[in-house]
C-alpha cells in the first residue's frame, strides 16, 4: 500500500522493511524502491528534499520519521479499556465489537486484565440500567 500522509508512518516503514527483507534487497534497492511507495502529501515531501541530501536508507527512514511523527499511532493501555460504555448504550452489540477491537490494540494484554475491564464495562450502573430496559435479545444478534 502507497503512504499518503494520513497513517501511522512507523507501521508503513515497517511493513516497507518487511516486504524489502523479504526480497533480500540492498540498501541502494530500498532507496530507489521507498518513494514508489509514496503519494499525495508523502511525494511531494520526499520530491522536495534536496539533491544528494540522502546518501543511505537510514537517512531516508530517520528523515521520512521525523516528517510524518504526528502521524505515528500512539501505544494503546489496557486504562483505555476502563472507558465507560456509555456511548454504546443505544447499540450493545456495538459495545463487544468495540471492547473486542480495543483488546487487539493494546499490546502484552493478558486474559485477566482484559477481564477485570470488561466486567467494570458492564457493571457500570448507567449501562446496566439501560440493558434491563432493552428487549431481549437472540445470541445471533448480540
Amino acid at each position: 500500500m502507497k503512504y499518503d500522509g494520513t497513517k501511522d508512518s512507523r507501521e508503513h516503514l515497517t511493513t516497507f522493511e518487511a516486504g524489502m527483507n523479504l526480497k533480500d534487497v540492498g540498501d541502494a534497492v530500498r532507496c530507489q524502491a521507498f518513494p514508489v511507495m509514496l503519494t499525495g502529501p508523502a511525494i511531494r515531501w520526499f520530491n522536495a528534499l534536496p539533491q544528494g541530501s540522502i546518501t543511505t536508507f537510514l537517512d531516508r527512514t530517520h528523515g521520512f520519521l521525523a516528517q510524518f511523527t504526528t502521524r505515528i499511532a500512539k501505544a494503546k493501555h489496557p486504562i483505555n479499556l476502563l472507558a465507560s460504555p456509555r456511548e454504546m448504550e443505544n447499540q450493545p452489540k456495538n459495545f463487544w465489537t468495540g471492547f473486542n477491537d480495543e483488546c487487539m490494540e493494546i499490546d502484552g494484554l493478558t486474559n485477566s486484565v482484559a477481564s477485570l475491564c470488561l466486567m467494570n464495562g458492564l457493571l457500570n450502573e448507567d449501562f446496566r440500567k439501560h440493558l434491563t430496559t432493552m428487549p431481549v435479545w437472540t445470541v445471533q444478534e448480540i
